[in-house]
């Protein structure tokens, strides 16, 4: 009986024993357990590195920080402020760079738009204008403007052209002061080359009649090259009252100012006033004088003149002449005296010719040239006064009949009005909104 008290006493220590050891165990494996999930929670707040479970987990902590807003006020270490101050910097320069590809872009797009624009004017025929240029002429072309291109804008304003449109243009053309010719080109131009329907877009029939204006101006002559010959002797000419002394009073100032060395000869010993006249602009401009006795010989003064420019190294001779009539015989054979005079003087000479006209005279000044181009060269011409009439288109029938270059023109009274004729801006400007009644 004792002997099994015992036995049942050590089977149930054992089994005390054994529950105890199991429990143990589970203990154990809980905390095993619990101590990784803290290890976990205190890597991912960045306080405990682990190799192997960052390079499993690296991902899916990386996704959650991403997708799992920061509650406020966490700051993160400081190593995660420097890496977010830095990518901002990357984004911000990154995005500063694709402002600048941008602005580059479209700097380069209107480049290339302005390009293709001038190279479609090119083809068109219409060169680029000197707007300085074109700016001066319009206020000269005022009441040109409102003449004769004036009624043409009030043609082709309407809102409907009607059939009869080439009736009406040949009418205009031929009552302007643009003489004959000019006009007849002109009609011919925009009849043969314009289809019926065209003719019924204004835009075109304008866009011809610029073109052929420009054609009719550009005569082929040479750019003017006043360093050609040493020194460069201008004769000019023209009938009374046409402003030829203040015109080369004017030329002398802007040569003068130019840097170049200047001499005038008072070939006018005729009228009283004229080589004083002339003698108050060579006082302006700085540039001496040579003079004769009133009612002297022109041509010895002229002569005098050309041998003291040759003797001194002058730059540039400026002849005046006496105003005549082209209609006395007598007046332009001393005209041929003067030149046979400045060839014994200076060999070659003179070098220029021009004639100066007064554009309030119109197609009369067309008839002035013919005279004077038959009794001899005409190499040049200025038109004068052009800001005082609406006969400034005379200078189309004046190129169109003798085919000489107009070399200057004045559209105003001050030194800086007498200016270097520019075809291109000339058109630009006389034409300019044309398309409305209200042109000038």
């Amino acid at each position: 009986m004792v002997r099994e008290l015992v036995i049942l006493g050590v089977v149930a220590a054992v089994l005390l024993l054994a529950v105890w050891a199991l429990r143990r165990a589970g203990a154990r494996s809980q905390e095993g357990k619990t101590a990784d999930s803290a290890q976990d929670r205190l890597r991912d707040a960045g306080v405990v590195a682990g190799p192997d479970r960052d390079a499993r987990q690296a991902p899916t902590r990386e996704r959650k920080r991403r997708e799992r807003p920061r509650p406020a006020g966490h700051r993160g270490t400081r190593k995660d402020e420097l890496d977010r101050e830095r990518g901002a910097r990357l984004r911000e320069r990154a995005s500063q760079d694709e402002d600048e590809d941008d602005d580059r872009a479209a700097h380069e797009d209107r480049e290339d738009e302005a390009e293709h624009e001038a190279d479609a004017d090119r083809a068109a025929g219409e060169p680029a204008v000197d707007q300085d240029a074109k700016a001066a002429y319009k206020q000269g072309l005022a009441k040109t403007r409102g003449g004769f291109v004036a009624r043409l804008g009030k043609l082709f304003g309407k809102k409907q052209i009607d059939g009869d449109v080439l009736g009406q243009l040949e009418e205009v053309l031929f009552s302007a002061d643009i003489g004959p010719r000019a006009a007849d080109r002109i009609f011919q131009s925009v009849k043969s080359n314009l289809g019926r329907d065209e003719l019924s877009d204004a835009q075109k029939i304008w866009a011809r009649i610029r073109q052929t204006s420009a054609t009719i101006l550009d005569v082929g002559a040479r750019p003017l090259d006043l360093s050609a010959k040493k020194p460069f002797v201008l004769l000019t000419i023209g009938v009374n009252g046409v402003g030829k002394t203040t015109t080369i009073g004017k030329l002398a100032a802007l040569w003068s100012a130019a840097g170049r060395k200047v001499l005038l000869a008072a070939g006018d010993t005729f009228r009283a006033a004229a080589t004083e006249q002339l003698e108050i602009w060579g006082q302006r401009s700085g540039c001496p004088v040579v003079k004769g006795k009133p009612g002297g010989d022109p041509s010895s003064v002229i002569f005098d003149a050309i041998k003291r420019g040759v003797d001194e190294g002058y730059d540039i001779v400026i002849c005046d002449t006496a105003g005549r009539l082209h209609t006395k015989v007598e007046l332009m054979d001393e005209l041929k005296k003067v030149r046979r005079v400045c060839e014994k003087a200076m060999p070659g000479a003179p070098h220029e010719t021009w004639m100066v006209l007064d554009a309030t005279t119109g197609q009369n000044a067309i008839q002035q040239a013919k005279t004077f181009k038959e009794a001899m060269e005409i190499t040049g011409l200025v038109l004068t006064k052009l800001d005082g009439s609406a006969k400034g288109g005379v200078i189309l029938g004046i190129c169109d009949e003798l085919k000489v270059p107009v070399r200057y023109v004045g559209v105003g009274e001050q030194l800086a009005d007498l200016r270097e004729f520019d075809a291109q801006a000339f058109v630009a400007a006389l034409y300019e909104d044309a398309d409305h009644a209200d042109a000038a």
